[in-house]
């Protein structure tokens, strides 16, 4: 995804009273980033822009000095204002820089040194990707939790802090979305290298980036950490600058990362989760349900007569026809489970802690809903039906194996006339009466 794409639908403003250098950064920042860039050349018309269109912006950049402003009164009124702030300025020393961070601003730019406004638009890539990222925090010390945690909260970027190394992996295996794992090297239950060789294990190829910090002496630690796959090592203590340099870094190339592998992970018709994803994806979530204890439960979903009416309609109305089912799944199952089109007309569903009986009652919704629905093609008003197989994962056997079952209940669903849901439960319901 290329910068236009990925900061195309957001709004910043430019305080600037030079002309030279706002119409530069200006073209420069709609360029490169695609954002839609409102100039102000004074506080007065920033004051006027941000009360005819409040909570519209996600960033400011600004010069300290203004005609109307010349003691950083800008500055003030947009972080009383609770926006973000990139200050791009040419009065501009040490002490001005640890005022103006310590004030709040998110990053400062000099304005007299080469390549300034290249500068300036990674500050603000930086500052628009910060504010998507989240980091896991784990340090077991707690002054030195808190101040790495208000470090990267000044940098906007979001931050779950543990404890543990215990409370790391949970956090993890809970699937909240997680960018970075920052880490010391020291904690109270494991090493930073344990946790590092944890994380890679359980998540395999996708393993998250960890960087580690520590103050010891020992220079080898660093080298051994980095050897054992770790992305970064910084050594307290530090200059925030550079712990956020290397930070934004490790966030920037995750996001990319993860564009890439939402692209490869994408079915092409219906741009939900491909088959490749599930069986990447699959056997570590089911690792993790089992791991908490949780028995889970795998479904096939499949469209009764696809072939038929793709033979009487034509291709192009079997397209239209997965497309329209792969949105009713998607708005029906959310991001709660893992759904894929598996091939053909069969989704999969790998559902996450849910129990086979809450499970089939899910299937059971999902099949009179997609009933219920109708999908106009040429003019014509189209019903269809689906027939489900659910199967029970309680135990680690190979991923395979759970399809497999899943599979054959589907079988058993087409054979009993279609448009039901199958599994074990049913079946000893059956029996039963």
């Amino acid at each position: 995804m290329n910068s236009v794409q990925k900061h195309g639908d957001k709004r910043m403003l430019l305080i600037e009273d030079s002309r030279m250098f706002a119409t530069a950064l200006k073209y420069g920042l709609e360029t490169v980033h695609g954002i839609r860039v409102t100039h102000c050349a004074s506080l007065e018309a920033l004051r006027q822009e941000m009360t005819a269109a409040p909570g519209s912006f996600s960033l400011a950049v600004l010069d300290l000095n203004l005609p109307d402003a010349p003691n950083c009164e800008a500055l003030d009124f947009i972080l009383a204002n609770n926006l973000p702030a990139v200050v791009f300025t040419a009065a501009f020393n040490d002490r001005t820089r640890d005022q103006i961070l310590g004030r709040g601003a998110l990053d400062c730019v000099i304005k007299n040194q080469p390549e300034s406004i290249n500068l300036l638009i990674g500050a603000v890539d930086r500052a628009l990707t910060n504010g998507k990222t989240t980091v896991l925090l784990a340090d077991s010390d707690t002054p030195s939790r808190v101040e790495l945690a208000g470090i990267l909260r000044r940098q906007r970027i979001s931050v779950c802090e543990v404890t543990s190394a215990a409370d790391a992996l949970q956090v993890l295996d809970s699937g909240e979305a997680i960018d970075l794992v920052v880490t010391d090297l020291d904690l109270s239950d494991m090493s930073g290298a344990a946790l590092l060789a944890e994380v890679r294990r359980r998540q395999g190829d996708e393993a998250l980036p960890v960087i580690a910090l520590s103050d010891s002496g020992d220079r080898r630690i660093g080298a051994r950490f980095l050897e054992a796959g770790g992305t970064d090592f910084i050594q307290k203590p530090f200059l925030e600058a550079e712990f956020n340099g290397r930070i934004a870094y490790a966030a920037g190339i995750q996001k990319r990362l993860q564009t890439l592998q939402r692209q490869a992970a994408s079915d092409y018709l219906t741009d939900i989760y491909n088959r490749r994803h599930f069986f990447l994806t699959g056997p570590r979530l089911v690792e993790q349900c089992l791991r908490r204890g949780e028995t889970t439960a795998i479904a096939i979903l499949d469209i009764d007569h696809f072939k038929r009416l793709n033979d009487t309609y034509g291709h192009e109305i079997g397209d239209v026809v997965l497309k329209h089912v792969a949105k009713r799944l998607t708005a029906l199952v959310d991001d709660e489970h893992l759904l894929a089109r598996l091939g053909g007309e069969e989704f999969g569903i790998l559902f996450n802690g849910c129990d086979v009986k809450r499970a089939f009652a899910f299937c059971e919704k999902l099949r009179i809903e997609l009933a219920k629905s109708r999908i106009v093609a040429d003019d014509e008003e189209l019903s269809i039906t689906v027939s489900i197989g659910l199967a029970t994962i309680e135990a680690p056997e190979s991923f395979e194996n759970y399809l497999h079952a899943a599979d054959q209940f589907l079988y058993m669903a087409k054979h009993a006339g279609r448009n039901r849901v199958i599994s074990e439960l049913a079946l000893l319901d059956a029996l039963a009466s």
